[in-house]
């Protein structure tokens, strides 16, 4: 059944054209993905969808009496209502119902209120329901139903919009960024809420493995053009580079006729047959094609980060609380050179506050944290980018210098390194709250990334960013040799960058667990069970993977080592195929000698390196 269509849609805003004569449908099981580049319409695209904008032309049609519900990035909500009102003033029926029975429990004298409730409970069958409502409340963490939505945080305002919207039951729900402001635990349970659920979805997200294990459809915006896959995203990757490779092909194959037919019209008489003509219109066509060039620019980040010495960051006996709350209890942490680590944990168990403390925007109540004279500090805030009026893209990056220093001694202007970034010349002079809200965040990460930093943190530095833009900082952040921080609620970005994570567990307690997310998922599955309550809790109980995995085997040093040592190992491989490959240019005979040099200390410490590797691969397996 069709729900809604989508029919030669055009979008501009001034001189700014989104996208022109799309037309697309969306029918009864479709769990479609949005996916395109910040800046190129995917907001716009969603608030048409959901009517809360019109397009320039074309029209969107709806089934008749179609139920669809909108999820933005910033819900309006009425501040003046509490969570329970927020999600009883909807339309939905049941709730309503709901909302009697609730009230009717409050007024215990008035017994008729109390029976007629009951009786329209059962009539409608609403007993499930409100167990379902309290269960989504409860994994959504919003069980103090009395606070008002003046008081939540942008987060709690989030997930109490997906609340209500869940228990509307929409029948085309339209989702902008569902799994921002959600922590893991939130983001598998959502996942697994609208795998089984028998919904329609229309969504944009940056979260690949969501999209991955909910979609069955993915739907492209690529310079002004739609395609569609019918799979999930892994199914879209593989038919992606398909494309690309065709199209490649086919513009190589162009070029090469449009060369011949350049000499064929340079060579033509002024006087041209009707024959002649109609190749003439066809050199057009031909030459159209051979100038398509795929726009997929990267950034390009390679800045002067100073080096670190030996002593980085020590947290010595540090404790923090708020509110008789522990977050983190007499905690002992040194970082060491080039370490890479994730921060997971529930929504209030300090992750931000452990980052604040780091950078000394917090102190902690006890004990202390020493910073390695050394260390320059790149923090990447939820908060973004401050919004100044009137200021244009280019000044921002200004600020900083006319010029910034990278690499060898190089220095790139500030326009230079803006198209780096993917912001072009004309991007450059737009206002910065013109931006969308994921060009401002990669706006945002330039200037932290630009003050070379070597200890770079970043909380939460997925959101709004697009896949293209995630991709390349990825790449960037694997090559990155100083020390790395990372809070996210995107696992695919965590599983590709962490070498092992600090979990936050509440109650003071944070663990050290030697892997990247999807490791942690595994072992945490396979942990036993917990012991009921009335049964006394064995001597063991504390005993962690640490102790678990070290008998027989490595320990947990070892363990970091031994994926330390893999890491190193294929780095130094890469350097040494660069510098073979510069071998065969042409150099002076003091270049042979030093990159020569250089050569012989690669080979030793990758057989140094690789020795070692066995010897603990030897002793993991025995």
């Amino acid at each position: 059944m069709n729900y809604a269509s989508f029919e030669n849609i055009s979008k501009s805003y001034g001189e700014r054209i989104l996208f022109t004569d799309i037309s697309f449908g969306i029918s009864e099981g479709q769990k479609i993905g949005f996916v395109a580049k910040n800046g190129t319409g995917k907001t716009s695209l969603l608030n048409i969808l959901s009517g809360a904008d019109q397009p320039d032309q074309g029209n969107v049609i709806y089934r008749n009496g179609l139920k669809v519900e909108f999820l933005a990035q910033e819900p309006n909500l009425n501040p003046e209502l509490s969570i329970e009102e927020t999600i009883f003033a909807s339309d939905n029926d049941t709730l309503k119902i709901i909302e009697r029975y609730e009230q009717a429990l409050k007024n215990p004298d008035d017994a008729d209120a109390y029976q007629k409730a009951f009786e329209q409970m059962d009539a409608q069958n609403a007993w499930d329901f409100e167990t379902q409502y309290k269960q989504i409340l409860f994994k959504l963490k919003l069980e103090d139903l009395n606070k008002k939505v003046n008081n939540l945080s942008g987060g709690q305002k989030k997930r109490l919009a997906l609340a209500t919207i869940l228990l509307n039951k929409p029948e085309l729900l339209v989702l902008d960024e569902p799994t921002n402001h959600l922590d893991l635990e939130m983001i598998e349970w959502l996942e697994e809420y609208f795998r089984v659920e028998n919904l329609t979805l229309f969504m944009v997200t940056h979260d690949r493995y969501f999209l991955d294990r909910v979609c069955n459809e993915i739907i492209e915006l690529d310079n002004g053009q739609l395609y569609s896959y019918k799979g999930n995203y892994s199914y879209y990757l593989e038919k992606k580079e398909q494309r690309h490779s065709v199209e490649q092909t086919n513009t190589e194959k162009a070029k090469q006729l449009y060369k011949k037919e350049l000499e064929w019209m340079r060579r033509q008489p002024k006087a041209r047959t009707t024959k002649s003509k109609s190749r003439i219109d066809d050199f057009s066509d031909i030459k159209a094609r051979a100038h398509k060039r795929r726009n997929d620019h990267e950034v390009q980040l390679e800045l002067n980060m100073e080096r670190l010495g030996n002593k980085i960051v020590e947290l010595h006996n540090v404790s923090k609380a708020f509110e008789n709350k522990n977050l983190f209890a007499n905690f002992d942490y040194n970082f060491q050179p080039g370490e890479r680590a994730g921060i997971i944990g529930k929504n209030g168990t300090g992750k931000s506050t452990f980052l604040n403390m780091l950078t000394g925007n917090l102190k902690p109540d006890t004990g202390k944290i020493v910073i390695g004279e050394t260390v320059k500090f790149g923090y990447y805030t939820q908060k973004g980018i401050t919004i100044k009026e009137g200021q244009k893209v280019i000044d921002v990056i200004k600020e900083f210098g006319d010029h910034i220093p990278l690499k060898k001694g190089r220095t790139i202007s500030a326009a230079q390194l803006l198209e780096r970034f993917l912001f072009d010349r004309k991007k450059q002079y737009d206002f910065v709250e013109k931006l969308s809200g994921g060009e401002q965040k990669r706006l945002y990460l330039c200037t932290v990334l630009i003050q070379n930093p070597n200890f770079l943190i970043l909380d939460e530095p997925t959101n709004d960013l697009d896949i293209l833009t995630l991709n390349v900082l990825e790449n960037f952040l694997l090559d990155f040799p100083g020390c790395l921080l990372v809070v996210s609620h995107d696992r695919y970005f965590m599983d590709k960058i962490v070498d092992h994570l600090l979990v936050f567990e509440g109650e003071g307690t944070i663990t050290d667990f030697p892997g990247n997310y999807s490791d942690y998922r595994a072992y945490d599955a396979s942990k036993a069970p917990e012991p009921k309550k009335n049964e006394p809790k064995p001597t063991e109980q504390k005993s962690s993977w640490k102790e678990n995995q070290s008998s027989g085997g490595l320990s947990y040093s070892e363990q970091k080592e031994f994926k330390r040592l893999e890491k190193d190992i294929e780095k130094l491989e890469k350097e040494k195929a660069k510098l073979q490959q510069e071998f065969l240019n042409d150099l002076s005979p003091e270049d042979i000698e030093k990159k020569s040099k250089r050569l012989g200390e690669i080979n030793d410490a990758i057989t140094e390196k690789e020795e070692r590797w066995l010897e603990l691969s030897m002793t993991a397996e025995g």
